[in-house]
């Protein structure tokens, strides 16, 4: 398909990097994160109420049977998002959302993954997880010459309790912890509980949504967050939710989220967003990273 006529990357190469993104969403889509499967082993040891126990442990087999077998953690595969942070002086920039789409096509045919980009006017399907706006790339662009791709394959049921409001300025910070209880109580069951709880901060209103999705998918479950006060409020927020009995599928006991994530953008004085973005417990990650000299190397 002539993914770069430009000088410095070579068609072979691109090959590679499309290989290694195709190998990061297998990944991705067979094998839960390790911080993840960790954090929900920790759930199901403390957790008394039966029926949440056995969904626990339905989970938990779940994983283990997708990792032995290559097959996917869940029938949902997700709508690809790609958070690229890529070198300025990197050979392979130019020709790197061919490559990505590329890499996604190929990725739906042969790990398979479900063709879940549909045309919302005309509700056609392509079959291959591309389309006008799809896959999602976010680009931002930093010094040297080395690239990361971190890839997540972001399930539409976690997506579909998404919540963004704009409280009073002068009260925002006071009413941050009722708007992320209140989302979490209204999504109930829905997002496949436990989640992870991405909470943005500020910026515009698509910033904030942007800064909530990318704390739920890409931070690790058991990091700290650098802001002593954010840290802080994390904590009280996971014990306040975990306090609400909704529980794991909704059916109840210990364990209704894994954490909770809180960044933030500077904001105009005339607002204060809050975007809240959920992670189900099928949380699908990896990261690809591309040396200059052509070395690759994928991980979670």
């Amino acid at each position: 398909m002539g993914l770069d006529d430009s000088p410095g990357a070579s068609t072979s190469y691109n090959d590679e990097v499309i290989n290694g993104v195709v190998e990061a969403l297998r990944l991705a889509v067979t094998n839960l994160p390790p911080d993840v499967e960790s954090a929900l082993r920790k759930a199901l040891e403390a957790e008394e109420n039966p029926a949440a126990r056995a969904q626990l442990e339905a989970i938990l087999r779940n994983v283990e049977i997708a990792r032995r077998t290559g097959r996917p953690i869940c029938q949902d595969t997700g709508l690809i998002h790609y958070y690229v942070e890529a070198g300025v002086e990197s050979p392979i920039l130019p020709s790197l959302r061919g490559i990505l789409l590329e890499a996604t096509r190929r990725a739906t045919k042969t790990i398979p993954l479900r063709p879940n980009t549909v045309d919302p006017i005309r509700h056609v399907n392509p079959g291959d997880n591309t389309g006008r706006g799809v896959p999602i790339i976010h680009w931002e662009l930093v010094e040297g010459d080395r690239v990361r791709i971190h890839v997540v394959p972001k399930g539409g049921g976690s997506e579909a309790v998404s919540v963004l409001k704009l409280p009073p300025p002068g009260r925002g910070l006071e009413a941050l912890p009722g708007i992320v209880v209140d989302a979490v109580l209204d999504a109930g069951a829905k997002p496949c509980p436990p989640t992870i709880v991405g909470v943005g901060i500020g910026g515009g209103a698509d910033t904030a949504l942007y800064i909530a999705k990318k704390a739920a998918s890409l931070r690790k479950l058991g990091s700290k967050n650098p802001d002593p006060f954010l840290a802080g409020l994390e904590e009280e927020l996971v014990n306040a939710i975990n306090s609400l009995g909704i529980g794991v599928m909704g059916l109840g006991g210990k364990t209704t989220v894994l954490g909770v994530h809180i960044d933030y953008a500077y904001r105009h004085p005339a607002n204060y967003p809050v975007g809240i973005v959920f992670q189900c417990w099928a949380t699908r990650r990896a990261l690809v990273e591309i040396s200059p000299g052509g070395s690759i190397r994928i991980t979670q």
